[in-house]
């Protein structure tokens, strides 16, 4: 079992917190440290959050949320064994000729470290705010997986799409490997589909067995379906907070096929946090 450490640039907001974070992450045994994304956050949300029961994400309108791979670029070097990861960047919203270049660097200088956590969004006032359209945002992320795949791939890379078109251009350095993996988010039929397309690792919003359990057969037969295989996806779950029994949860993800908890950083924010945090990794990381 591998254990990520999730939305870690909301906890480590400076650079010294954020370095620090990082080390004691490395050497109590997680395996990687991930970053949300939201450019704004507007005054005015109308948009339901899709994993709270009442609609409303987490965390107040000044709720830091620096960038991920800005954030990631500067711890990558204080914790050289950790992977890099989003959990997650919302594509539709980038360029996919500059993020194909921002990632390939990023990949380069940590030495193949990055994986790639997508989704398509979910609040229509962010997008509105910068000036993409709403309605496209799965298509167009769909596309912008292929353009970033074929400049990763080698030079006089060629795209003709709806949304990104270029013809014999060359994106250069490239990833590690030529490639990046991609690990994809969303509980929906449509985002199970795109998961058993083209994901590396797919990290579901829910946090409850008995529904993950559902959605990893759902993306097992999508995957058939596209002709691979449900072993070719990394199954990602976040660990539920509040529960009084987090090792008991840990155990039941095993069972059911998870292969990375994700562990909310916030559970070890304040003054004691990281005394909190190898307590934690000492009960549940073997």
């Amino acid at each position: 079992m591998k254990f990520g450490l999730a939305f870690a640039s909301n906890v480590g907001v400076d650079s010294e917190s954020a370095l620090e974070l990082c080390r004691r992450v490395e050497a109590v045994g997680f395996d990687s440290v991930w970053c949300g994304e939201h450019v704004i956050w507007p005054s005015r949300i109308e948009s339901s959050y899709p994993y709270t029961p009442d609609g409303v994400m987490p965390g107040e309108f000044d709720t830091p949320v620096p960038d991920p791979l800005i954030w990631l670029a500067y711890v990558a070097a204080a914790a050289p064994t950790l992977k890099l990861g989003t959990c997650v960047l919302v594509l539709p919203q980038r360029n996919p000729v500059i993020l194909a270049k921002e990632l390939a660097t990023l990949d380069r200088l940590s030495g193949g470290r990055v994986e790639l956590g997508i989704g398509v969004g979910w609040m229509k006032e962010e997008f509105n705010a910068l000036g993409v359209d709403w309605a496209r945002r799965g298509a167009r992320t769909d596309e912008y997986i292929e353009a970033m795949q074929a400049l990763w791939a080698g030079p006089e890379a060629e795209f003709h799409g709806q949304f990104a078109n270029f013809s014999a251009v060359t994106c250069s350095p490239r990833p590690v490997g030529g490639a990046i993996r991609i690990v994809t988010g969303g509980d929906s039929p449509i985002a199970i589909k795109r998961a058993a397309r083209v994901a590396d690792g797919y990290f579901p919003g829910s946090v409850d067995p008995d529904k993950l359990r559902t959605l990893i057969a759902d993306l097992g037969d999508a995957a058939e379906k596209a002709g691979r295989s449900l072993e070719d996806i990394e199954i990602n779950a976040l660990l539920p907070t509040g529960h009084p029994d987090p090792v008991s949860v840990i155990e039941k993800f095993e069972e059911i096929g998870i292969s990375r908890v994700m562990v909310p950083a916030f559970w070890f924010a304040g003054p004691d946090g990281l005394d909190r945090l190898e307590e934690f990794a000492g009960r549940a990381i073997s």
